[in-house]
């Protein structure tokens, strides 16, 4: 199951499990605004940053 971070790894901004993000294969993730000053380029791996899935809010419930 994809890990659901819950800030961005660049700026620290909180990220809610509905909230847009941007993560990499290892699953870093970026908010909106640092995914696309990095050029939606991961800065631990160079890997491509794709928007992250938003998690149903009863799977959402589980997972905490």
């Amino acid at each position: 199951m994809l890990k659901m971070k819950t800030e961005c790894l660049n700026c620290g901004t909180g990220l809610g499990h509905q909230d847009d993000a941007h993560i990499c294969s290892y699953e870093c993730t970026y908010c909106p605004g640092c995914a696309a000053r990095l050029k939606y380029i991961c800065k631990n791996c160079s890997g491509d940053l794709q928007p992250r899935p938003k998690r149903a809010a009863a799977s959402a419930a589980e997972a905490t």
